[in-house]
């Protein structure tokens, strides 16, 4: 059987310290966002559940908006079942505060905040997929291939995209990236100085070369 439906979470989440803070990181959406295009381009149905950006949702995809890592984690196990294929390309936040408050916190407040783990939304949806394929991104600043790898076994992931963050390298936004992709079968290939948009070609004619089991 091939690929005909797929799931993209993009973005990132934001986690509430109070009604106007909030925990982040530097994700655009860009990636996630150039992948649900191109899949839609190929005539797949294509769902895209998204944490905050300034991007446009693609004509024709069925766009869900969430928040929190927890409002995703929601959308996506919800979404998980009808699909074939899962892109997880989502920077979600690792913590989120304990306690968020429910009104502004004044500047001479003094206030420990305290943080606790998120679910591993990734690693969930590993352990549920079945005959799905699933495939995930693994942004690190060390170790590239070594991280990736266990990340791939430990999920229990068909493929993963990595690429290394430095400071001569800023991967946010509309920026060309050198990525490594590996495969559950043990195969990598490196890709150099390509743009999103051409990496969203290339990963998705790797995705839908697998066969759901």
């Amino acid at each position: 059987m091939k690929i005909k439906n797929i799931l993209i979470a993009a973005g990132p989440t934001r986690e509430r310290i109070d009604p106007v803070r909030f925990i982040s990181n530097y994700s655009t959406g860009t990636f996630g966002y150039a992948i649900a295009k191109e899949a839609k381009r190929r005539k797949l149905s294509v769902t895209l559940v998204s944490g905050p950006t300034s991007l446009k949702a693609p004509q024709g995809v069925k766009f869900i908006p969430v928040e929190s890592s927890l409002d995703m984690r929601k959308a996506v196990l919800a979404e998980f079942p009808k699909t074939d294929c899962m892109i997880m390309t989502a920077a979600v936040a690792d913590w989120r505060p304990r306690y968020p408050a429910k009104r502004k916190i004044k500047k001479k407040e003094r206030r420990i905040l305290e943080l606790v783990e998120n679910p591993d939304i990734l690693a969930q949806i590993g352990a549920r997929k079945k005959k799905r394929i699933v495939i995930g991104f693994a942004l690190e600043t060390e170790n590239l291939g070594k991280t990736a790898l266990k990340k791939l076994k430990n999920k229990n992931l068909d493929m993963i995209i990595a690429n290394r963050l430095t400071k001569e390298a800023n991967i946010f936004g509309d920026k060309k990236l050198d990525v490594v992709t590996i495969d559950k079968f043990g195969n990598r290939t490196r890709v150099f100085n390509k743009s999103k948009e051409e990496l969203a070609k290339i990963i998705l004619d790797k995705a839908l070369r697998f066969e759901l089991g």
